[in-house]
């Protein structure tokens, strides 16, 4: 019983020492750490962080070594200091732009696009599935789809059409199924 009536009063000190360094030392040091750090918000901080090692720290404040006021202006600065090397070290942030490409983090939507794709082609024959590879995965005009196939350009734009068609009325399936299920 008699630790825990110890260990009130330590915190309690502790406490009483924190608010009078505040009291008498906190415009001095909120001003010091603004001209510092050129922030407001950012200057606040750096005098909450000066006042924690003060806690932390009780026997540096009263160890006759220099006035309190110069010892908590110290801190201010090697924190401001330590922060600015800290902002130094990392690589610069940057921001996405609308003509950067974004980070692709999760390929898994792109391999579940790949994979229904495949089935949809799967369901298409032989020549319609002919026609879409060439060209669309090999990058074929109409004129060098036909030569690579074997035959008129013109069947080649009428296969390429219902081909797509198709397609289309696959996916539109897979998307009222869908919304059966999520119904």
């Amino acid at each position: 019983m008699a630790a825990l009536w110890s260990r009130k009063r330590e915190a309690a000190a502790d406490e009483a020492l924190i608010r009078s360094l505040y009291e008498e030392h906190g415009r001095a040091l909120l001003a010091y750490a603004t001209r510092l750090t050129g922030d407001r918000a950012a200057a606040e901080d750096v005098v909450q962080e000066t006042l924690v090692r003060a806690w932390r720290h009780p026997d540096a404040l009263v160890n006759g070594k220099g006035s309190v006021r110069g010892w908590l202006l110290t801190v201010t600065r090697n924190i401001v200091t330590d922060r600015i090397r800290a902002r130094a070290a990392r690589p610069q942030e940057v921001a996405e732009t609308p003509t950067a490409q974004p980070v692709q983090r999760d390929h898994a939507d792109s391999v579940v696009d790949s994979v229904v794709v495949l089935e949809a082609l799967d369901r298409l024959s032989p020549d319609h599935r002919d026609v879409l590879m060439e060209i669309y995965f090999r990058g074929r005009s109409v004129t060098e789809a036909a030569q690579a196939l074997g035959v008129p350009p013109g069947t080649v734009k009428s296969r390429s059409h219902y081909a797509l068609r198709a397609l289309r009325e696959t996916f539109v399936g897979q998307q009222v199924a869908l919304k059966g299920v999520a119904g």
